[in-house]
């Protein structure tokens, strides 16, 4: 399992949680209500560990796309026609502005990282 799928495992869990325990608060069962605080807490600790991870991930793929030696924008035409430039080019990476690589690094616009020039 992805560290994202898992991230949004847990944090249906954690909403299931606290709509349980405003349930108990309403009943006032004191055990039930202990219970769940505990179990938040830990979900919430599960969820920073998490985050972190998928940050970590993320900067090492950062820092691997960013070594490679050759990078430009992308044209709109070569936009059109993606999977005729992905073949064209070995190793091609591309990266969009809005994912999260793209925050990542930066970017403004479409950009192509590559080993060599393209």
């Amino acid at each position: 399992m992805s560290v994202k799928e898992e991230l949004q495992k847990i944090h249906h869990r954690l909403d299931r949680c606290k709509n349980r325990l405003a349930a108990a608060e309403k009943r006032d069962d004191k055990p039930v209500v202990k219970q769940f605080l505990q179990e938040i807490q830990t979900l919430e600790k599960k969820i920073t560990k998490l985050k972190g991870k998928q940050q970590y991930e993320m900067g090492n793929k950062g820092t691997e796309v960013r070594n490679l030696e050759f990078k430009r924008a992308i044209t709109k035409a070569e936009q059109a026609d993606m999977g005729k430039l992905k073949k064209s080019v070995r190793g091609l990476v591309i990266v969009h502005p809005m994912t999260a690589l793209g925050k990542e690094l930066g970017l403004k616009e479409m950009t192509g990282f590559a080993p060599q020039a393209f």
